[in-house]
């Protein structure tokens, strides 16, 4: 799952790869929601609150939803520059390694808020929540040569509508239309799901969801790690 690249990859795979992280990206922008009342895994939302806030002469509040944008872009690149360089180095687990570092972080977050709440800050969750999603989203845009973004909603209904289409056209264009389209409307569903999850499992169990979200990510991504070393 975490080991093919392009080509290799089969859409069982795909599909596997975008109901696992999709689900924990739904459940960690949620919370992002429910703690400080702004999503992490949506960048056009962040967007406009910034020209809104901008607008509305709010700087601080402008340059804080600016912020946002920035630590996913950030984690985007980091990711890309991790796996580019373990390409290089035909190091075959680069992306499995990527998600284990997303599940470090979150466990680092957890500690922080779990261990020192006096000193944590709100702005930081969602910040460090932000590096997050845009870490993962790179890396299983890059893996599956982006057939699978685990926290782009808008591009999947986007995409849904396109293929819901297509399938009125009939013929070739049907049957590709198909599996793009069981992959999408998975992965919106994950989402959401873990939106729910998240945000009831948050009111029961607190920061504690960090590390249960980081344990998932481990669960998923260390296997594919030895099993990159074996090959």
């Amino acid at each position: 799952m975490l080991i093919r690249v392009g080509a290799e990859r089969t859409e069982n795979i795909d599909l596997a790869l975008a109901s696992l992280l999709s689900s924990i990206a739904g459940a960690l922008n949620a919370v992002g929601f429910l703690v400080a009342g702004s999503f992490t895994a949506n960048m056009t939302g962040n967007i406009s609150m910034f020209a809104e806030t901008l607008a509305q002469r709010n700087l601080l509040l402008a340059l804080s939803f600016l912020g946002l944008v920035v630590a996913f872009i950030f984690g985007a690149g980091v990711a890309a520059i991790a796996v580019q360089t373990g390409e290089r180095l035909q190091i075959k687990s680069a992306y499995a390694l990527v998600i284990a570092a997303e599940a470090v972080v979150l466990l680092a977050l957890a500690a922080v808020f779990l261990l020192r709440p006096a000193s944590a800050q709100e702005a930081h969750l969602i910040i460090v929540l932000s590096f997050v999603m845009g870490l993962q989203n790179a890396a299983t845009t890059l893996i599956s040569k982006a057939q699978v973004r685990t926290t782009h909603v808008s591009g999947m209904a986007t995409d849904i509508g396109i293929e819901l289409a297509a399938l009125t056209a009939g013929g070739k264009a049907r049957r590709e239309a198909l599996p793009k389209l069981r992959l999408h409307a998975l992965t919106l569903a994950c989402f959401a799901a873990g939106g729910v999850f998240g945000a009831v499992l948050f009111g029961y169990t607190g920061h504690w969801l960090f590390v249960i979200a980081a344990a998932v990510l481990l669960i998923i991504s260390l296997p594919e790690i030895a099993r990159a070393y074996r090959r």
